[in-house]
């Protein structure tokens, strides 16, 4: 597509200091010696993203300016000051040290997006712990898989979603404590045998807490994501990962002192932590944050409400925003916002050309993974934006495109999308699984499981994924989780998932089984099937459509061949096939 869109006039150019860039071998290394002469270090040089993100603002001159604007599901507001948000999570940290919690142990958060849940999670860094958000609409088995991996001693969570796990609890040798946030005493229900009150807790609790001396190399932040075979995996990043977060919120989000910021992404997912608690705030922005989901209304009546000036979304929500059509966005003022970014999926370039009349402005797309903890290619403010592409790397970020022996290719040649390691957001670990984390690197560089090329203007452009993960939504779904699940159903004797085009979701979960010996199939079966993968998973996980078949093609070892389900569900050629299992 030859039409370029730039944005509304903000920032011009990158505003990266001459002292901030330095030329090493030819290459641009990562300017965070630069970054660190911004950021308020603690003494001794210690690092700490809760420090980095709220202390350092409440003891300073952005004392009383809004960190937090919070709505509710039914309307109700409430507003922290950063200083407020200090006090809050100090009284938080020093809860958890009562609770016995020690340094590097994991806490874990299965909470919706209330102001508590950002408290207690900086409360938990401040003292040292590793913090572990859950995607609120998970069901029991990866709340399960999660904790059991991790080993978490504690869990913040609140009444209806502790319900939701209770069967799995007892399962969880490691889990000492859970900490009940009954917010605005909305859930009657009395706290189970043994379970903490988050209010009581806080009422008693000291204000006065000195924050624990971590280095850049502490463990800070446990995502979770899936990968083609195993369980999910938690990628591990450090205190330092602060940062690239801090510096991408001014070169790509495009941060400025009076802005207004909107990130929709749940805490659960990495985005909703490196951007939507971590970027932000540690550049001292004031954020909003809406508890409820997506509603094409509900979503402009706030950008006009609180006169959103950015704003950072996925293509998904952008997709059903233009299926909900142009006359919502005409009645409301959206005129406040000046820059739109968008992460989690590639972004179509339909998209960029509906959101341009509609926004004024072009919509910037960005490419980073769990793995990455933040942006590390992007559509910046000043740029033209080519619609499809995923813009260009960061200053100091080498990224290549390889072919089979790891070699780089030339432009406008597709290969695996590759990064060099060394940034400061690099996630430092699986947890347990430091094979699997080993496996990622190869030749000197960290491959990403995504294909790509790049053009001769040096514009990166997405072309798939090489291996079975599933993006729905913006959210990483491996097969293996789900056909697991699937195979504890008592009728199910084999399982394959693929993913399946959409063109909202970009892709959905599809599953092939096969039923034990003697067993019917039927409608009822299928909708059994259904219902049971719904309640052991979450509705982004659990499969959207399901097909019996007779039996599911196999290798000669035994394994399903998920490439030809998908190229069978699709039409597509089957390729090789003489390992296929005959009969």
């Amino acid at each position: 597509m030859e039409s370029n869109f730039i944005s509304k006039p903000a920032s011009t150019e990158l505003k990266v200091e001459p002292n901030l860039l330095e030329l090493r071998g030819g290459r641009m290394s990562y300017p965070w010696e630069g970054v660190q002469k911004e950021l308020d270090w603690l003494p001794g040089g210690y690092l700490n993203k809760a420090y980095e993100c709220i202390d350092r603002h409440a003891i300073g001159s952005r004392r009383d300016k809004p960190a937090l604007l919070w709505e509710g599901k039914k309307g109700e507001t409430e507003t922290y000051t950063f200083f407020q948000l200090k006090r809050e999570t100090d009284k938080f940290a020093n809860v958890l040290l009562g609770l016995g919690l020690k340094r590097g142990d994991r806490v874990f958060f299965f909470m919706e997006r209330v102001p508590e849940q950002y408290i207690a999670i900086f409360g938990a860094l401040k003292v040292g712990a590793v913090a572990g958000p859950l995607f609120s609409a998970f069901g029991p088995e990866p709340v399960k898989d999660r904790l059991l991996d991790s080993g978490a001693r504690i869990l913040i969570t609140q009444p209806s979603l502790r319900r939701k796990i209770a069967g799995i609890l007892p399962e969880l040798p490691n889990l000492e404590k859970i900490v009940v946030v009954n917010k605005y005493g909305r859930d009657s229900t009395p706290l189970a045998e043994g379970d903490l009150s988050y209010e009581a807790l806080m009422e008693q609790a000291s204000d006065d807490f000195q924050i624990a001396q971590t280095t850049m190399n502490d463990y800070s932040i446990m995502h979770y994501t899936s990968g083609t075979t195993g369980k999910p995996k938690g990628a591990v990043h450090r205190h330092f990962a602060i940062v690239q977060q801090y510096i991408t919120g001014k070169w790509v989000l495009d941060f400025h002192e009076d802005d207004i910021y909107w990130c929709t992404a749940d805490p659960g997912w990495v985005t909703g932590t490196s951007y939507g608690m971590l970027a932000p705030w540690s550049n001292g922005v004031t954020q909003l944050v809406h508890e409820g989901g997506f509603h094409a209304r509900t979503w402009y009546e706030l950008i006009e409400k609180y006169k959103v000036t950015v704003w950072y979304t996925a293509p998904t929500a952008i997709r059903m925003l233009m299926k909900a059509g142009e006359e919502l966005p005409r009645e409301r003022d959206l005129s406040s916002l000046r820059h739109i970014n968008s992460v989690g999926e590639p972004l179509n370039p339909e998209a960029i050309a509906w959101g341009h009349p509609v926004f004024e402005q072009a919509i910037h797309d960005t490419w980073w993974q769990t793995e990455t903890g933040a942006i590390l290619i992007a559509n910046y403010a000043f740029m033209d934006v080519r619609p499809g592409s995923m813009g260009k790397p960061l200053p100091g970020i080498e990224a290549a495109v390889l072919d089979q022996k790891y070699q780089p290719l030339p432009a406008d040649t597709d290969g695996m999308l590759a990064i060099r390691p060394g940034w400061p957001s690099m996630f430092q670990t699986y947890w347990n699984n430091t094979e699997m984390y080993n496996s990622r690197f190869r030749n000197g560089w960290y491959i990403t499981g995504d294909q790509a090329r790049y053009d001769q203007d040096g514009y990166f452009w997405f072309v798939g994924r090489t291996d079975d993960v599933i993006n729905t939504a913006g959210h990483l779904v491996g097969p293996f989780e789900v056909e697991s699940i699937l195979l504890e159903h008592p009728a199910v004797v084999e399982a394959g998932v693929i993913g399946k085009p959409d063109p909202i979701a970009m892709e959905v979960v599809k599953a092939f089984v096969a039923v034990k010996d003697g067993v019917e199939e039927s409608e009822e079966l299928l909708r059994d099937v259904h219902r049971f993968a719904r309640t052991k998973l979450a509705a982004a996980v659990a499969p959207r459509e399901i097909e019996f078949l007779p039996s599911l093609p196999k290798t000669r070892s035994g394994k399903i061949m998920r490439r030809l389900l998908k190229a069978r569900e699709l039409g597509l050629p089957e390729g090789d096939t003489s390992t296929l299992e005959e009969g």
